[in-house]
C-alpha cells in the first residue's frame, strides 16, 4: 500500500517555493501533505498530491528536478503516546526511519516515514494494530 511521494529540488532561496507551488496549482494539483528540508545550498520539498503524474509531469516541464519514492502511511489515535508506540513497534523490528513527518487531522494523527523495506514495516505496524494511510484517504 505504498504512497508516491514527490521529492522536489528547489534552490534554498526565498520565492523557491512560489514557483514550485504555482506550477502545481496551474495543473490542477492538490497538495495532500508537505515537508520540506534544506542544506546549505538547496531544498527538498516533499509532497504527497492527489495526481502523481500529473504533479511530476507539469514540474518537469518547468524545470524541475523531480524524483518519486514509495514511503509508508500510518493513522494513529491523536493522543500522548501513539508516536512512540509506533517508534518502539519500528525500532523493536530493527527498522531504522530515514526521515518521516506527520499531520493532524480530525481525531487521527498520521505519519508518512521513509523506511528501507516498506514491506516489513508495513507488516510490523499491521501486527502492532497500526492502521495503514491508504492513498485513497488522502
Amino acid at each position: 500500500m505504498a504512497i508516491k511521494q514527490l521529492s522536489i529540488f528547489v534552490e534554498n532561496k526565498t520565492g523557491s517555493l512560489v514557483k514550485a507551488t504555482e506550477v502545481l496549482a496551474e495543473a490542477g494539483v492538490d497538495l495532500r501533505a508537505m515537508s520540506i528540508a534544506d542544506t546549505r545550498d538547496f531544498g527538498i520539498l516533499r509532497i504527497i498530491v492527489n495526481d502523481t503524474y500529473a504533479a511530476v509531469t507539469a514540474l518537469k516541464d518547468n524545470g524541475f528536478v523531480v524524483n518519486m519514492t514509495d514511503v509508508v502511511g500510518c493513522v494513529m489515535e491523536d493522543k500522548p503516546g501513539a508516536a512512540g508506540e509506533m517508534f518502539a513497534a519500528l525500532a523493536e523490528a530493527g527498522i531504522a526511519i530515514k526521515y518521516m513527518y506527520g499531520f493532524a487531522g480530525k481525531n487521527e494523527a498520521y505519519a508518512i516515514i521513509r523506511v528501507d523495506d516498506n514491506t516489513l514495516c508495513e507488516k510490523v505496524l499491521l501486527s502492532k494494530g497500526i492502521k495503514l494511510l491508504v492513498p485513497e484517504r488522502l
